[in-house]
């Protein structure tokens, strides 16, 4: 068993913590060993384990658990990049998150990373051409969740979603790697326009509680939305933006405001 412990730590650093961690909860709290077990601890790989947890969180009488993990399992199987990212998630939010104290927190309790997860296996359908299946994992994503993502959308890894209540990201919206974002987001369009009419999210920003981006403009990398802004131009990278409409109040304050999520500003008086 160690042997296998050391093996599993080695290729898989992400998932060897998990199992200790859930190991230690079992033994801190035994009322909660058949949620650990059946989560975490029944599965060889992240995979297996997501793939479980989505389907089980997701399930209705419209369709069933074990339907739904077989499209996760096949999701998994197929496409590798949907652990990766899942890593990398799992991570971020470790890292962003003073809430988040272990690696198991996210997996087994933070719908934002679980609602991300959910995204990328309907993601994944989409790519598939399989877009009715998609729909409907958006579907039970938003009603269990809280979170409307349409699984056309084009989300990049190493992403964290605090809270996670209310955030919408529309069809044709591009979001980056290590962007932070808070509840009550909305990445949105401007009316009724058809084609391209959604954000384009830059690598390593940093998107405010009910922040609305509207239409199809770029935030550049790197970059700041304070909470409650509404932002419907350009912004350049390393800005900090603030107010309704959003505009320009300084720069980004640090080199990777995703990372450090310091939200506050010194403003120009």
């Amino acid at each position: 068993m160690a042997d296998a412990r050391t093996k599993i730590a080695e290729l898989d650093p992400v998932w060897s913590r998990i199992l200790q961690e859930a190991e230690d909860a079992v033994q801190a709290e035994p009322l909660l060993g058949g949620l650990v077990h059946s989560s975490i601890l029944h599965h060889a790989t992240l995979e297996r384990a997501l793939a479980y947890r989505v389907s089980l969180k997701l399930a209705s009488g419209e369709m069933s658990e074990q339907i739904l993990r077989e499209i996760a399992d096949e999701g998994y199987n197929t496409d590798p990049a949907l652990g990766a990212a899942a890593r990398a998630d799992i991570v971020a939010v470790y890292e962003r998150d003073p809430a988040c104290h272990r690696l198991l927190q996210p997996l087994l309790y933070f719908k934002g990373f679980q609602a991300v997860q959910a995204y990328r296996l309907g993601h994944w359908l989409w790519e598939q051409g399989r877009h009715d299946l998609a729909y409907f994992i958006q579907m039970r994503v938003s009603e269990v969740y809280g979170v409307d993502i349409h699984p056309a959308a084009r989300i990049g890894r190493g992403i964290m979603i605090d809270h996670a209540h209310s955030i919408v990201v529309g069809e044709t919206a591009v979001v980056g790697d290590n962007v932070s974002m808070l509840h009550s987001v909305t990445l949105g369009g401007t009316g009724k326009e058809d084609h391209d009419r959604h954000p384009k999210i830059g690598d390593g920003v940093l998107i405010g509680a009910g922040a609305k981006v509207l239409g199809n403009i770029e935030i550049g990398a790197c970059t700041r939305i304070a909470a409650g802004s509404v932002v419907l131009e350009n912004v350049p990278p390393k800005k900090t933006v603030a107010g309704v409409p959003a505009r320009i109040v300084g720069e980004a304050g640090c080199s990777q405001p995703a990372t450090s999520m310091d939200q506050l500003f010194l403003s120009k008086t």
